[in-house]
This record gives C-alpha cells, structure tokens and sequence, in this order.
C-alpha cells in the first residue's frame, strides 16, 4: 500500500513537471504571436513617447532582438528563479501582484465554495425527499435555470438590488476605498468578498442540487432504505441515520470536481465587481497589453488549478478505503 501511495505521489510530481513546461511554453508561444507589440504597451501603459533609440534599448534588454526559443529559455530561467519581471501597467514586480491578487482570490473562491456545497447540498436533499411534488419542481427548475445563466449577469442583477436598493453590500472592490491596505481588517475582506462569492455559489449550485437530488431519490428507493423503514425509522432520523450518511460523500465529490469551474467562473465575478483578485488582474492585463502580467497569471493559474485537483484527489484517498484499497487514485 505504501509503495502504491509513493509511485502514485512521484507520478503526481512529474505530471506537476510536465504541466509546468507546457503551460509556460505554450503561453509564451501565444503571446508572442499575438498581435500585441510590447513595445507600444509599454508606451501607452507609461503614457510616454520613445524615440526610436529608446525603443532599440528596450528591445535589447528584453531580449526581443532574439529567437524565440531563446526568449523562451530565459524567461524560463527566471521564472525558476522566482522573477517574473516588472508589470506594464503597476509598474510592480509581477510577484508581488500575483501575491495580492491570490490572496483575494482564495478568499473569495473559498467563501463561495462552502457556499454553494450548502445551499446544493440542502436544496438536492430537499428535492430528493419531496420527488415530483410541487418543491421539488420548483428547485429542480431553478438548478437547470441557474447552471445555463452566466456570471455577469446574475453578478449585475446582485449589484442592482443588494447594492443599489437594500444597501446591504458594497458595489464593488476588495476592501473600502482609501483605507490603506494595512488597515484593512479580515472582517472588511470577507464583507467586501460576502456579495461576489455569493454570486459565484447560487451559479454554482445548479449541478450540485441535481446530482444530489437524483443520489438521494435512489438511495430513497434502495433496498437497505426500506428495510429501514419497515423497522419503524421513518421522517428525520431515517434521512440523518442513513441517507445523509450516504449521500455525503457523492455531494463532497462533486463539490471537489467542481474546484476548476469555480476558479473560471471567478474571473466573470471579480471582473463584474471590480474585485482586486487574480481575474480583473489578468482581464486588465489582457486588455491592456500587459505581458509580463498575463504570462505570470496565467502560469500560476494553471498551477493553481492542479494543486487544488489534486488535495481533491487526497481526499478522496484518505476518505474512501475503496479507493485505496483498489488503486483507483
């Protein structure tokens, strides 16, 4: 068992290896084909006009006059090195910005996350024991409604009303404007994070009711269950004593699977809420032609996204003695 558990932990870090090669290679290549000239970002980002010697300068200190691969290579190197260069537009070391915007990021991503595996959770419960009543239809129908709505929109409509008429919640941004960051408490974090992390979660909650709605209707309807209740267990303590049992894991499964569109779906919520996290940080580097900052935020996204799949994978080895036993993670 434990020679299993390190050959599957070695493959785990060559994957690792492998992905970071890759997305970092086929960043670079996009973004040197793009049609954006880092020159003229640079300018426009700076507000300032080069003259032509200027400009050959910059060329030869970020290497452009080279071959790709070459280009490649270097940026590699410092990207091991932990240097991701300076920003265009904050005129920052990438890092830095990338440090700040995670921060955010995590902390709205996770709110939303223990969000949305509640209101799932209790909602496909809920559909699953009242099947084919009046309930049931409705929240069934708002899962299907909400899982084909996008981000933006449902985030506008939040804003309109939460904001703009009850007042309960700020507009937008990560923390209350002109307050340093230093003063800015947790407490002022997750109430300025409340309303785009509650955004998030109604979008992503739709899957969750379904899947759980339709393991709870077959567990409802399994032999052990009416066994159960032929024993006199019946209402709430038959749904506490058995079905929640068995339908905890599943619901955490899916909540784990759901980790990559979480992370997508934040980048639509941060941008429509003006949140200062890794998704208006990498909108704005894209709109503004900000190179070093795309490719680092693209980078640590994608390493982001595969460390979170696999603690899901961990938990699924640790949690389930099946799948240890079987091999399966």
């Amino acid at each position: 068992m434990e020679k299993k558990i390190i050959i599957k932990f070695l493959s785990k870090i060559i994957q690792l290896i492998f992905l970071i090669l890759a997305v970092s290679f086929i960043a670079f290549w996009l973004i040197d084909q793009s049609p954006i000239d880092p020159i003229v970002s640079f300018s426009r980002s700076r507000n300032i006009g080069l003259t032509d010697e200027q400009k050959e300068k910059l060329i030869a200190q970020w290497d452009l006059n080279r071959p790709f691969i070459e280009r490649f290579i270097l940026w590699f190197k410092n990207l091991i090195q932990g240097d991701l260069g300076v920003s265009n537009i904050y005129n920052k070391p990438v890092i830095s910005i990338v440090k700040e915007g995670f921060s955010s990021s995590i902390l709205l991503m996770f709110l939303a996350w223990i969000l949305q595996g509640f209101i799932g959770f209790l909602l496909g419960i809920i559909s699953g024991i009242k099947v084919n009543t009046f309930i049931d239809k409705i929240i069934t129908r708002y899962a299907i409604v909400i899982s084909s709505t996008p981000t933006f929109w449902v985030a506008l409509l939040m804003i309109m009303f939460f904001s703009l008429y009850l007042g309960w919640f700020p507009i937008g941004f990560g923390s209350p404007i002109g307050l340093a960051q230093s003063d800015v408490t947790w407490l002022d974090r997750i109430y300025y994070a409340m309303l785009p992390a509650i955004t998030l979660a109604l979008v992503g909650t739709g899957n969750i009711i379904l899947h759980t709605r339709k393991k709870v209707i077959e567990i409802m309807n399994s032999e052990f269950i009416l066994y159960q209740k032929s024993r006199g267990i019946t209402g709430f303590d038959l749904i506490t004593r058995t079905a929640l049992r068995n339908v905890a894991f599943p619901m955490i499964t899916i909540q784990f699977s759901n980790f990559s569109e979480l992370f997508s779906g934040a980048i639509l919520a941060e941008r429509a809420f003006n949140y200062q996290g890794l998704g208006n940080y990498s909108v704005e580097a894209g709109l503004r032609g900000d190179l070093p900052l795309l490719l680092g935020i693209s980078f640590y996204s994608a390493l982001f996204v595969f460390v979170g799949n696999q603690l899901a994978d961990l938990f699924y080895l640790f949690s389930d003695h099946r799948i240890r036993k079987g091999g399966l993670i």
